[in-house]
């Protein structure tokens, strides 16, 4: 196998195993990755769900973090919610990450998918795109008793801290989100979409790709020309 065909595989690989690729160009090399689908935790989603895993997601973070050879993150998300725990350790690494990070939320990010679209240093979101926030939800056995949902409080909490921690909306606006009735059939919680999003402080910006990968040059840009 000549050194062509094995480069052309190397650099398509990533495209279909991770959804994710890399651009290089004289403005800088980013690794784009895509979120979509549901965040697996610790159990298996099943084979016909589209998932995204932390297990895969996490040591490429660390790649990217720790290698000379990538400037910066872009971040694509069409994301319908998943595992707290899984979705929250992503946002984490994230968000303390030292390159330029962009995220880009298309389609939607819902749930857990909040905090992930809050995570980078900037945030755009598609005019048509929606994010769902709503109080934590428990699959399986509920045990009745006040330290469950002591528990869910706590979960919350964590949530609740790291989105207003990492974006520009107010706790309290952030909550009557949550908590709000009437808008969802059978169900708690809000439906924002772009301009919303952006007025609430939750995301920077409304833009589409190229909006956000300019920002991301330019993060990259003014981070070369520091001492």
């Amino acid at each position: 196998m000549d050194e062509e065909r094995i480069e052309e595989q190397v650099s398509e690989s990533p495209i279909e195993d991770l959804g994710s690729s890399i651009i290089r160009t004289d403005r800088g090399t980013v690794y784009v990755l895509t979120i979509v689908g549901q965040i697996e935790g610790h159990q298996l989603l099943p084979p016909t769900s589209k998932s995204t895993k932390y297990e895969h997601v996490l040591p490429l973070l660390a790649a990217i973090e720790g290698g000379q050879d990538i400037d910066g993150l872009l971040i694509l998300l069409n994301n319908g919610g998943g595992d707290v725990e899984a979705g929250l350790a992503i946002s984490e690494v994230i968000a303390s990450m030292s390159k330029p990070t962009v995220s880009l939320v298309l389609g939607g990010s819902h749930s857990i998918g909040v905090p992930l679209a809050v995570s980078a240093k900037k945030s755009f979101i598609a005019p048509s795109a929606a994010m769902t926030i709503h109080p934590v939800r428990l699959n399986g056995l509920v045990i009745g008793v006040p330290q469950t949902f002591y528990y869910f409080e706590r979960i919350q909490e964590r949530i609740l801290q790291f989105v207003t921690a990492n974006s520009g909306v107010k706790r309290e606006a952030f909550t009557k989100l949550m908590l709000q009735t009437g808008e969802l059939a059978a169900d708690v919680g809000s439906i924002i979409y772009g301009e919303e999003a952006v007025e609430l402080g939750l995301i920077d910006r409304i833009g589409g790709l190229s909006d956000a990968l300019g920002c991301l040059y330019e993060m990259i840009e003014e981070k070369r020309q520091k001492p």
